[in-house]
C-alpha cells in the first residue's frame, strides 16, 4: 500500500499545471454475477454491491479536453451462489488510473457541461476474510485470502454543474472493466468462470477548480 500511495502522489504531482482541479467522490459499486459451469452443476460467482470513495487531480488542456489521475477504493464482498446456498467472503479493491475527459461546452458559456471519459490503469483486488477448512459450494469455486493486480479500462460519462467560479459538482456513471480475478475466486477443478468483470459505478463528486 505504501508503493500505491507513492505512485498516486507522483502521478498527481505530474498533472499540476496552470489550469488544474482536484476533488473527492463517493458512490456505489454494482457488479453482475458471472456464471460458473462445473461437472457438479451450475452456480454464480462475483461480488456483492458495495460503496466506493475516491479522489482525483486533473489538468485542463483546453476548453473541451482535460486529463485526470484518479484513485478509487471499493468495498465489495465476494459471493458464491448455487441452488439454495450462498457464501460470502470479505474483500475490497483499490484502483489507480488516468482518464481523458471530453466536455461538451466551455465552462465560461454554461453552468452545466456534459462529458465523456475514457482511460485505464490497474485495479488491486484483495480478499480480506478468514479462510476455513470447509467452505460451502467448494465444488464450484474457492473464495480466498489473497491479492491480485489486474489491468483495467475505465469509461463512462456524466454532467458537471458549476456551483461557483471555483467549485463544481459532478454526477457520472463509470464502467471499470478488468479480467475476472480468478486468484481470489478460484474455480474448482473442472469448473469455468467468465473472463471479464464489469463494475458499474455511479458517483457524485465535488471539486475545486483554479
Amino acid at each position: 500500500m505504501k508503493t500505491l500511495g507513492l505512485s498516486i502522489l507522483f502521478l498527481a504531482t505530474a498533472c499540476f499545471g496552470q489550469q488544474w482541479d482536484f476533488g473527492g467522490s463517493a458512490g456505489g459499486s454494482f457488479l453482475p454475477m458471472l456464471p460458473v459451469s462445473s461437472p457438479a452443476g451450475s452456480a454464480s460467482a462475483g461480488f456483492q454491491p458495495g460503496f466506493v470513495a475516491g479522489a482525483f487531480v486533473g489538468q485542463r488542456y483546453n476548453d473541451h479536453i482535460s486529463g485526470e489521475v484518479g484513485y478509487t477504493f471499493f468495498d465489495n464482498a465476494m459471493k458464491l451462489s448455487g441452488g439454495s446456498q450462498s457464501t460470502t467472503f470479505s474483500s475490497n479493491a483499490h484502483a489507480l488510473y488516468y482518464d481523458f475527459l471530453w466536455k461538451s461546452r466551455p465552462k465560461s458559456e454554461t453552468r452545466a457541461q456534459f462529458f465523456g471519459l475514457v482511460g485505464g490503469g490497474m485495479k488491486i483486488y484483495r480478499g480480506t476474510g478468514t479462510e476455513q477448512a470447509y467452505q460451502p459450494l467448494s465444488q464450484y469455486a474457492y473464495l480466498t485470502h489473497t491479492q491480485k493486480v489486474e489491468p483495467m479500462a475505465s469509461f463512462g460519462g456524466g454532467v458537471i454543474f458549476r456551483l461557483t467560479d471555483h467549485v463544481s459538482m459532478r454526477a457520472e456513471v463509470r464502467d471499470f472493466l478488468t479480467p475476472f480475478p480468478k486468484a481470489l475466486i478460484t474455480p474448482a477443478p473442472g469448473a469455468k468462470i467468465g473472463s471479464w468483470l464489469n463494475d458499474i459505478v455511479p458517483m457524485v463528486s465535488v471539486s475545486y477548480e483554479q
